[in-house]
């Protein structure tokens, strides 16, 4: 359990938390949740710091149980000499140690030290390791190489493997997923739903929040309020609950001008003084009645594009890669017009990869790619905000890129993506991460492109970002290729998926609701192979193919739906809407197309130009029935 009793934390004279109270029982798993800057992270510092200076003490503002042990991810490695192995090992320090014991025949109870290993399983340790890892996305090979061969985004994986590994009471993760792909989330979310002690969550991953926290804990006007239940039942119950209080404020406040107009008219009245002076003891009775905060909410837009005729993009027979080496091959693929395809499969696979040679910045080693002349592509890389202009400001930053506007009309342009008017004059070195995401969200916005190529968008952005960029790209007349480990976004968005896997790209013959069931069914299988291995020389197992996979889902689906199960999930639902949308888009634009064309017959035409026009309208009526029909299908299904 952890009592939090009166606590104020305060960053120089910013209070983030003023005399906060707050009681987490054992065993929850408790998401926090709040904007960016509210304190989270440093209530996670205070957390450690009262662990690690305990005294038993009933005044301290942080109250632990003082057996309680605590994991959390490190921010460093301490060792890369290490191999990754050895490194995961050495955090449990107890086992360790007792292993150091029982090598030593003269250890004084030694009987104890080994009953005490058999209960830590001490054998098993190295394949549950193992297990961590290979859900975490290093390959069994991985496993003996040293640290130091690894980036940063895989040490921090590292370190996460690290604090699931040791045995601990009361585990601390902040914002877990951010260095994580799809596949990796999804095995971190199997895998801490049979974590048996005190979680602690940090995080902005909505389905996350909603799958595995049983409680959400949320920074409030400087206070901590805890709610039972998941992100959802959060959300749905705060706003009652404000809604009723800002009811109940403002009879109050009706009730009060209603009593000070009494007494302002009456306390000098000797018939009425008496009155006046009993209701002006019931205006100092009356308490305020206090309301939560209210939320802000973001909003910013990407431009229409330019109309331009399909495919934007198509390949044929393509490959490609780094210097020699092959990441991709025999891509055939196009991107029309309003197209949201998200890609799928597991870091290293060749997303980014995919995803370069779109924008121009790879090139085909062999095939054929065609982009329109007139494209304009927007690309949000990984790292992205590492190339900005850190010494600069925002505004000076984007002056040159506006150069007839106003200081004023370029400051009114990035407020619209989040950036205010202090923010728009402050370093870019010192914005947080959030802040860094919108200004290349707001540079990207400038050139009016008509495809969007995001590649981890969201790693930055707190829940009302990610809420913003969800309603940017389904309000977005272009077309759209999504990178990203956040479900919430791919399911509300994704019209299509395709999956990269075994140097191929092709589109996956299932919903994301298969692609999950895959992955856990996959998880599922290697953790049952590492069970029954003890060394790493042992560990050989292979992971089910993908496509065959996800071709038995599909199939399994298809018997069902011809022996009359139409049950449908509400991820099934949500996609189906989503394909609605897009066969809406499109014969929006069909009709536009006709409708202009129909016009032409207005102005004077030659023979050959009547005939050419009565061919396209014949080709996009053809369209259009096509896309109604696609259309009316769907809608059948949802009955």
């Amino acid at each position: 359990m952890i009592d939090i009793t009166n606590l104020t934390l305060q960053i120089g004279a910013r209070v983030l938390l003023d005399k906060a109270s707050v009681h987490i029982a054992d065993g929850q798993k408790v998401g926090i949740v709040g904007e960016n800057g509210c304190g989270k992270s440093t209530l996670f510092r205070a957390i450690l710091n009262a662990y690690e200076n305990q005294e038993g003490n009933a005044n301290h503002e942080i109250q632990l149980p003082l057996s309680a042990k605590i994991a959390y991810v490190e921010q460093t490695i301490g060792n890369p000499a290490l191999t990754v192995m050895e490194y995961v090992l050495s955090k449990d320090t107890e086992l360790m140690h007792l292993r150091r014991l029982a090598e030593n025949p003269n250890t004084p109870d030694l009987a104890e030290v080994h009953e005490r290993l058999k209960m830590l399983d001490s054998e098993g340790a190295e394949g549950k390791i193992a297990q961590i890892l290979n859900g975490l996305g290093f390959s069994n090979e991985d496993l003996t190489r040293p640290v130091s061969d690894f980036s940063g985004g895989w040490r921090m994986r590292l370190s996460l493997a690290g604090a699931l590994f040791r045995y601990s009471d009361i585990l601390l993760l902040d914002e877990p997923t951010n260095h994580l792909d799809l596949e990796a989330s999804v095995w971190l979310e199997s895998h801490l739903k049979k974590y048996r002690g005190t979680l602690l969550l940090i995080s902005h991953d909505r389905m996350l929040l909603n799958d595995l926290c049983d409680t959400i804990l949320h920074f409030d006007s400087q206070k901590l309020i805890l709610y039972r239940g998941n992100y959802d039942t959060f959300e749905e119950t705060r706003n009652i609950t404000r809604a009723q209080q800002v009811a109940q404020s403002a009879k109050i406040a009706e009730k009060r001008a209603h009593l000070q107009a009494y007494v302002d008219r009456f306390r000098y009245k000797a018939s009425k003084a008496k009155q006046a002076q009993s209701r002006l003891k019931m205006l100092e009775k009356l308490k305020d009645v206090a309301v939560l905060g209210a939320e802000s909410h973001d909003h910013f837009t990407f431009p229409t594009p330019e109309r331009l005729a399909p495919p934007l993009i198509s390949l044929d027979d393509v490959s490609t890669g780094y210097g020699e080496h092959v990441v991709l091959r025999k891509l055939t693929l196009s991107i029309g017009l309003n197209e949201r395809i998200a890609l799928l499969g597991k870091n290293g696979n060749g997303k980014s990869t995919f995803a370069k040679l779109l924008d121009g910045k790879l090139p085909a080693f062999t095939g054929k790619i065609n982009r329109l002349s007139r494209l304009k592509i927007g690309y949000f890389a990984q790292h992205q905000e590492e190339d900005l202009p850190l010494d600069e400001t925002p505004l000076s930053y984007f002056q040159p890129m506006m150069p007839d506007s106003t200081p004023t009309a370029v400051r009114s342009y990035l407020a619209t993506f989040g950036i205010n008017n202090d923010k728009a004059l402050t370093a870019i070195k010192y914005l947080s991460g959030g802040e860094k995401a919108r200004l290349i969200f707001a540079r990207i916005a400038r050139e009016k492109p008509a495809l969007l190529i995001l590649d981890e968008p969201t790693n930055h952005l707190d829940m009302k970002g990610r809420e913003a960029l969800l309603d940017a790209l389904n309000q977005f007349e272009g077309s759209v290729l999504l990178i990203t480990h956040d479900f919430h976004l791919i399911e509300l968005f994704a019209d299509e998926l395709w999956l990269i896997d075994k140097e191929r790209c092709l589109p996956y013959q299932g919903d994301l609701s298969d692609y999950r069931d895959f992955l856990l069914h996959k998880n599922e299988q290697v953790a049952q192979k590492q069970k029954k291995s003890t060394t790493l020389a042992s560990k050989t197992n292979q992971l089910p193919d993908a496509t065959a996979e996800a071709g038995a889902s599909a199939s399994q689906k298809s018997s069902e739906a011809m022996q009359g199960i139409t049950r449908l999930s509400a991820s099934q639902i949500r996609q189906i809407k989503a394909k609605m949308g897009q066969a809406e888009r499109i014969l929006s634009e069909l009709t536009a197309q006709q409708h202009l064309l129909q016009q032409k017959f207005e102005t004077p035409l030659s023979g050959a130009e009547i005939l050419q026009i009565q061919n396209e309208l014949k080709k996009i009526e053809t369209k259009i029935a096509e896309q109604e029909e696609i259309w009316l299908n769907l809608s059948e299904r949802l009955g």
